[in-house]
């Protein structure tokens, strides 16, 4: 197990069959960290209005949380707008999961992030909601098509994780960063509360990069990437994608550089 000052996990959609939860599990033994920020969508209440599917490692994946926050690590939760109905508890304590709306978060080499789920500079999100509404019902046949393709794949000998949904995200995604400039409204944000980065969630695109001198991090979702962000015990940030066979790990890129899953 390695020892870390910090995981951010987002997008992780328990009850769907889309979530990834014995990946999530297998990542969560091999790390121990001080805090744990849960930055959004973590259940998918949006598709289980539809259809409730849960499994007994998604409850495990509730359970190792739960456990982790009574052992004495903080735990912190802030909604999204899949599980937007929590936000309702916002500034309490609830099984000893701390429930916040964001948060400042400063790392142990002094730089103060903001930790927000990140809809909120989502444009459709807020505006179009049935717009993000059919965008999420489209993204889940995707991830729920590119699971027979796997199966396919295999048989085929075919080896390594091709994502279909991910291909369409690489396809669409500057065409909605012109759109939308979700990027840009998060450091935005971040720069008027004077703080020196975002670390946020939503769009399922994990990265690490330098917008005009403010640190952008994504933590990217558990249902197609399967990424997380973490804090090593000298505030050095890092990209994890938690592959089945060899997870890679990507370090903060420097000034002007953009790291990407």
């Amino acid at each position: 197990m390695q020892q870390v000052q910090s995981i951010f996990i987002s997008d992780i959609h328990l009850g769907t069959r889309a979530c990834q939860a014995d990946r999530l599990l297998d990542f969560l033994q091999e790390h121990h960290a001080e805090n744990i920020f849960l930055i959004g969508d973590v259940v998918d209440f949006w598709a289980m209005s539809r259809n409730i599917y849960w499994t007994q490692a998604q409850n495990h994946v509730v359970q190792k949380l739960l456990q982790r926050a009574r052992a004495g690590t903080r735990v912190v939760l802030i909604p999204g707008n899949h599980d937007e109905i929590l936000r309702e508890y916002c500034q309490t304590v609830f099984l000893e999961i701390d429930v916040q709306r964001e948060l400042v978060h400063q790392t142990v080499d002094g730089k103060r992030y903001l930790l927000i789920h990140g809809d909120q500079f989502d444009q459709v999100t807020q505006h179009h909601k049935w717009v993000a509404v059919l965008g999420d019902k489209a993204y889940e046949a995707l991830v729920n098509l590119n699971t027979w393709l796997s199966w396919v794949r295999r048989k085929l000998g075919i080896s390594g994780y091709w994502s279909l949904a991910g291909y369409a995200k690489r396809k669409v995604k500057t065409a909605l960063n012109f759109i939308f400039d979700f990027e840009d409204s998060a450091t935005h944000h971040a720069r008027e509360r004077n703080l020196d980065g975002v670390i946020c969630g939503h769009i399922h695109w994990a990265t690490i990069r330098e917008i005009d001198g403010l640190q952008y991090v994504n933590c990217g979702d558990w249902v197609d990437s399967c990424t997380a962000i973490v804090e090593h015990l000298d505030g050095r940030l890092e990209q994890i994608t938690w592959d089945e066979r060899e997870p890679s790990r990507i370090p903060a890129s420097p000034m002007g550089a953009a790291v990407e899953a």
